[in-house]
């Protein structure tokens, strides 16, 4: 830390990095929740990866469906990356700390990977509405440039939202308390440590949340809202099956994602504890990553087929 003066004359500490105060945990069950977080990173990496490798390497999943969930698995396994390797090292090191950079650059690519797994989300939702609602015109509308453009824009709103918060945040001062409460550097933690004015970050961030969480949130319930309706308007108990298999565990996850980011975020509440905040962020940063692979495709038909088709051309014999 250095003195540096400021504008009234008085001396205040700059900080050059943060301490990271992890997870509330007791330090006898550190060990257990490591290996814990250490599995569901690997089942995170894995699951995630596996998707990506079928994608690519089964002609049968090019299609736009598929095309959407390759990018929702990178996007979920560099969002986890941003934020579990720095917390397994931590509960095994006795010196968590991060430079200051280091805690900007966590928070660009924070934003970053979870802003665009937003945006992808709203893709799939409309891909699927587009699929279920209007089949005759499925392929007429999802057209290669459609395609391109729904994974491409995504791409390029996150990269100038995540660097306008980070720029902002740049600006801000802070003085002599520099342990975060949170097992990465969140804004809404870094923010309170900051001896700087943030109402404008603060403005930002309810306009930008707005935007970027609410509505497309507000679309993804309204996509699957008309799927349900639609596959209702048929009576039969197949139909109704058919709509909350094709609906039920994505609105879950959605929900989930969702739910936890806007109530962090746009809703915060005084009473909230720094426990529930910090089990709140571990919902969306690790649980929801873990959980896509299996709800958004492996327990898709298609998959299945595709990993056996992988696996079983690997098998096969030669021939000469």
């Amino acid at each position: 830390m250095s003195q540096v003066q400021n504008m009234t004359g008085r001396n205040q500490t700059t900080i050059s990095e943060f301490l990271l105060l992890g997870l509330p945990i007791k330090s006898e069950h550190r060990n257990l929740f490591y290996v814990l977080f250490l599995v569901m990173y690997v089942t995170t990496i894995v699951g995630n990866l596996l998707i990506i490798v079928l994608i690519c390497l089964d002609p049968h999943l090019h299609t736009p469906m598929y095309l959407f969930l390759s990018n929702l698995s990178f996007s979920d396994l560099c969002f986890s990356s941003v934020t579990m390797p720095k917390l397994l090292q931590d509960m095994q090191s006795q010196d968590p700390s991060i430079s200051y950079a280091g805690c900007l650059i966590q928070t660009y690519f924070f934003l970053f990977f979870g802003d665009l797994e937003d945006f992808l989300l709203v893709a799939m939702a409309y891909d699927r509405y587009m699929a279920i609602c209007c089949p005759l015109h499925y392929t007429t509308v999802m057209s290669p440039r459609l395609c391109l453009f729904l994974v491409v824009l995504p791409w390029v709103l996150t990269t100038f939202h995540a660097m306008l918060h980070t720029l902002l945040m740049a600006r801000l001062h802070f003085c002599a308390d520099n342990e975060i409460a949170h097992f990465f550097c969140d804004m809404s933690a870094l923010l309170k440590l900051s001896c700087s004015d943030i109402r404008v970050n603060e403005l930002v961030i309810f306009i930008t949340g707005g935007l970027i969480l609410v509505i497309p949130f507000l679309l993804i319930i309204t996509s699957y809202g008309r799927i349900v309706s639609s596959i209702l308007k048929v009576p039969s108990a197949k139909g109704i099956r058919k709509a909350f298999s094709t609906c039920g565990s994505h609105l879950t996850v959605v929900s989930l994602f969702y739910g936890t980011v806007i109530g962090l975020y746009l809703c915060p509440s005084s009473n909230n504890s720094t426990v529930k905040e910090t089990v709140m962020a571990m919902m969306y940063t690790v649980v929801t990553p873990m959980l896509n692979p299996f709800i958004y495709s492996l327990r898709n038909r298609d998959m299945k087929r595709a990993l056996r088709r992988v696996f079983c051309r690997k098998k096969a014999p030669i021939s000469l």
